[in-house]
């Protein structure tokens, strides 16, 4: 129902975005510059808009680039979306899979470009899109019809109005439900009366500059109720900024006029362009701007009159300026391929620019970044692996799940498995799959074999989950052990059992069936370190959930390291010195540390509806001292925990993953999102019904449940004839679910922080929390890793993330595709683009590993659900990977310029992930110094 034409890829040639209601998928056609067109919205989107009205291609963070803008159907009020929503149908998602079909979400999509990804090997060849409506503040408007962008208020960031409306509301529930087939004893006329009349208003969004955009409708004057579809903008009075026209269904239009010059025209500074094009093209249709000022700040404008829905806007290019009253430069690109530069341009005035007048030629073409940080090379070392998974629809036993349980692998570790001094990796199965092996080889290329042949469902009922490489019986090999996890299976299966596997020393290995402990909880990792300094390697285990009664907490484990003479065996010792372990929480990660920096390795959990959690070892024994870090309110979806001393002050930061806030289930402190947990109905099976804090119709914000009636109705039936329409649930609050009584024994928790964060390590274990850039902010955080990959000498961080185990109607988390973020050395992050960085995982991605190659360069390896393994290397030269000894936890990096960082090593860090243990020497470093468990001291060689 909308179309845009716009030079989307930036290669000179016009393409056509197409969004409609009616048909299965938008369509994007792309110009092939020879008069035909492809299709390529499922290339470069991962989802849309599912009754998509109009669009408008416009770039909204001054980045030079074209984002696009979906209008759809979700309300911003609990009342309508209860009496609108549909309810979750997984059957309907997997028949959509089925049939390839594309992802699409009843909201307002805002799709961000990213740029174009194309990096020295050809990986990705058109621009790379992220959709970020959730995160932006703008995919809830209603009944949505025409977005309009461009900056209303002239402080040089374009802002957005959607017009709203529609007279009869045939979504309403009430009425399809109980009204839609009174045809056999009404007439038409009644029925169509009985259609409810919702008139709602337009919104206004004033863009804040950092990707999110406040709701000023109010402010703006536009709170009146209407219905409204067509739209436009224009300076109708000539003052140097935009007014704004609506067309209402059955009503007088809207004339809006812009005041926000009057009362400032200092910081109101605009610049207009009016276009002569050739005979053929009199308005110069196409036209390409490009603006420069303020010290490298930019914006662009490509002219064209048609934007949102049936409408066309004031044929004219306009450019806040806030403050500024003088352009640096103004470059004008022609459809002919000409163009034309002004400098030293006057504000507040409107430019007139002919094609005649442009003699300079300028061509599209795209340079290859040749300078990335990392190249893909998975097909360079043989490595051709794709993850496999059976879906299992676990909505089908808990409804009211907010994401999947059965979808977090695979887990990679990575060791030298066979002996030859190279890194191998491997990597975990799924139900009824085998975990991988991948040896490499002298030449830098990897063997694949699996570590149980013929692996089946029958064969194999358990999904391992966590992976870990270490020498278990102190024969000078890594063993294997795999975590077993997940939720398919019932609560106590042995399915849930974890499993050792002894090598032989050339990477084939043995189970042992008796060396650990009979443990049949779902668990995540498994982490191992000589926490009680007796020089062998014990293992801590976290527990994940109670399989089919989240979210109960459940408990994490440590096992003792008892063996003796070649005998394995490993002894629960949890209820004796780690009481606090019991019923911790469903712990995603953890991680051993000093964080303290007394010599005793700690412990850190990530977990969900937790806190970030701290265990202090005191000499053998732990506590949990969370409340007494400082940050011990601070509890979200914690999945992942990444430490490093990224601040260079000797002890270890870290930064912690989380869910993210670019989701329908944003919370905070003050408004948290909630789950209520119990046998509700007494029929046997665990209730989990999630809330949060929607907006009344009153603008007042107070606890809704999250799920519609119909959902709700699906977990317990009883709600049925306690709410008999679907009105009755829709003024519901939290409270008037369940009554006092059935509440009792409930269990109750909540979330208020959903932001990847930076935990700075003040000393003397406390702790600040700072948000980490808007890009890491955008999905759901898993695989981190931690390491100088530049060689300035400080901590750089390469993540990997996304989850597609999400509610149906909420959608999947999927607007990450690797993020790579440069460190300055005193806790602060830059993000940088792919092409810069080289980093693209795209899919559900789950762990990240680095590994030395062959070659003596810092591998990395991206996991990701049902997709491919992905393998990048680093391109710089100026860095050696050196090997530590199996007990040594820690290094003291000493610069030649006086400057000196802690280093831990790990078996183990970040989402269900073991990296290689080495560190990263370069000609910066003076000296290094290495501690083992037991206070041993070591001069590491530098190699030049």
């Amino acid at each position: 129902m909308g179309l845009n034409i716009s030079d989307i890829n930036k290669d000179g040639w016009k393409d056509i975005y197409v969004t409609n209601d009616f048909l299965s998928n938008d369509l994007l056609w792309i110009n092939n510059g020879n008069g035909t067109f492809t299709n390529k919205a499922g290339d470069y989107f991962k989802h849309t808009s599912y009754s998509a009205m109009g669009n408008d291609v416009v770039d909204i963070n001054n980045d030079g680039l074209a984002d696009m803008i979906t209008a759809d159907m979700m309300p911003g009020t609990n009342y309508r979306k209860k009496m609108m929503m549909s309810a979750n149908s997984y059957q309907t998602n997997l028949n959509n899979n089925e049939y390839r079909y594309e992802y699409q979400y009843g909201r307002n999509t805002l799709q961000l470009n990213l740029g174009n990804g194309l990096n020295n090997k050809d990986s990705i060849d058109h621009p790379v899109f992220a959709e970020v409506a959730f995160y932006a503040g703008v995919a809830e408007t209603d009944w949505s019809w025409t977005p309009m962008v461009t900056d209303f208020d002239n402080d040089g960031f374009r802002d957005i109005i959607i017009t709203n409306g529609f007279p009869k509301d045939i979504t309403d529930h009430d009425f399809m439900t109980f009204r839609a087939n009174a045809n056999k004893i009404a007439s038409k006329v009644e029925m169509m009366d009985q259609i409810p009349t919702v008139k709602l208003h337009n919104y206004a969004f004033r863009n804040s500059t950092d990707l999110k955009f406040s709701d000023v409708t109010e402010n703006w004057g536009l709170s009146e109720p209407c219905f409204s579809n067509g739209a436009a903008y224009g300076d109708l009075d000539n003052d140097g900024d935009l007014d704004f026209i609506v067309n209402n269904i059955n009503d007088e239009a809207f004339v809006y006029e812009n005041k926000s010059r009057n009362s400032d025209r200092q910081n109101n500074h605009y610049l207009q362009i009016e276009f002569k094009g050739s005979p053929q093209n009199r308005n110069g249709t196409g036209a390409w701007v490009e603006l420069y000022y303020d010290h490298g700040k930019h914006q662009i404008y490509e002219n064209s009159p048609y934007r949102g829905y049936l409408s066309s806007v004031q044929n004219m290019g306009h450019f806040g300026l806030g403050g500024l009253t003088s352009i640096d430069s103004v470059v004008i690109k022609w459809p002919n391929r000409r163009m034309q530069l002004l400098t030293n341009v006057k504000a507040d005035q409107k430019l007139i620019v002919d094609i005649n007048d442009a003699s300079l030629f300028y061509s599209f073409n795209q340079q290859k970044n040749t300078n990335a940080l990392f190249q893909d090379v998975s097909k360079e070392v043989g490595i051709d692996y794709e993850h496999q998974e059976i879906d299992f629809a676990d909505f089908n036993i808990q409804k009211l799940l907010p994401r999947k349980l059965s979808e977090f692998g695979p887990g990679l570790a990575v060791g030298d498995v066979d002996g030859n001094g190279f890194d191998d990796i491997v990597c975990g199965g799924s139900y009824g799959y085998s975990p991988a092996l991948f040896l490499q080889q002298a030449n830098g290329k990897f063997i694949t074999s699996d570590i149980i042949q013929g692996a089946s469902p029958n064969s194999k009922p358990w999904e391992d989950l966590g992976i870990l490489l270490f020498d278990v019986d102190g024969d000078n090999d890594l063993d294997l052990y795999t975590v077993s996890g997940s939720y398919e299976n019932e609560p106590g299966s042995n399915a849930y059992l974890d499993r050792l596997y002894t090598n032989d020393g050339s990477g084939k290995f043995s189970i042992d069936s008796v060396a650990i402990p009979n443990n049949a909880t779902s668990k995540s990792c498994a982490r191992a370190v000589d926490f009680d300094k007796d020089g062998d390697l014990d293992i801590f285990v976290a527990g994940r959930v109670e399989p089919w009664n989240y979210p109960k907490p459940v408990s994490s484990y440590i096992y003792r390291n008892d063996t003796k003479d070649g005998n394995i065996k490993f002894t629960d010792v949890t209820s004796t010195i780690a009481k606090d372990l019991l019923n911790i929480g469903l712990v995603c990660d953890a991680v051993w540390t000093d964080f303290d920096n007394d010599g005793w390795q700690d412990l850190i959990l990530a977990g969900e509806w937790m806190p970030v959690t701290f265990l202090k070892n005191d000499k053998g024994i732990f506590k949990n001292i969370t409340k007494e870090t400082g940050v011990g309110d601070e509890i979200g979806f914690w999945n992942s925990i990444a430490p490093g001393d990224f601040d260079n002050d000797g002890d270890i930061d870290y930064i912690v993953g989380n869910m993210g806030q670019n989701t329908f289930y944003r919370g905070s402190k003050q408004y948290p999102v909630k789950i209520y947990a119990k046998d509700f109905d007494n029929n046997g099976n665990y209730d989990a019904i999630p809330s949060l804090y929607l907006f009344d119709e009153h603008g007042k914000k107070k606890e809704y449940p999250a799920h519609t009636r119909d959902d709700l109705v699906k977990q317990i039936i009883g709600m049925r004839s306690k709410f008999q329409n679907y009105k009755l649930y829709a003024n519901a609050t939290m409270d008037q679910l369940f009554t006092p009584e059935e509440l009792k024994g409930a269990l109750i928790l909540q979330a208020g922080n959903f932001k990847t964060s930076f935990f700075k390590n003040n000393g003397s274990g406390k702790f600040q929390i700072s948000d980490l850039p808007l890009q890491a902010q955008l999905s759901t955080i898993n695989g981190m890793i931690a390491e100088d990959f530049d060689g300035d000498g400080n901590l750089d961080i390469v993540m990997n993330g996304n989850d597609y185990g999400t509610e149906v109607s909420v959608g999947r988390y999927d607007a990450l595709n690797g993020l790579y973020m440069r460190g300055d050395g005193n806790g602060n992050f830059v993000a940088k683009s792919i092409s810069e960085s080289g980093i693209f995982i795209p899919g559900n991605g789950k762990a990240l590993v680095k590994a030395r190659d062959a070659a003596g360069k810092c591998l990395i390896i991206g996991g990701q659900n049902r997709g491919a393994l992905k393998v990048f290397q680093s391109t710089s030269t100026g860095n050696k990977y050196m090997p530590v000894l199996p007990l040594e936890i820690s290094a003291t990096i000493n610069y030649k310029n006086g400057k000196s960082r802690k280093q831990e090593i790990y078996y183990g860090s970040s989402f269900l992930s073991q990296s290689g243990r080495f560190l990263n020497i370069n000609n910066m470093i003076g000296s290094i110094e290495l501690s083992d468990s037991k206070g041993n001291k070591r001069k590491m060689p530098l190699v030049k």
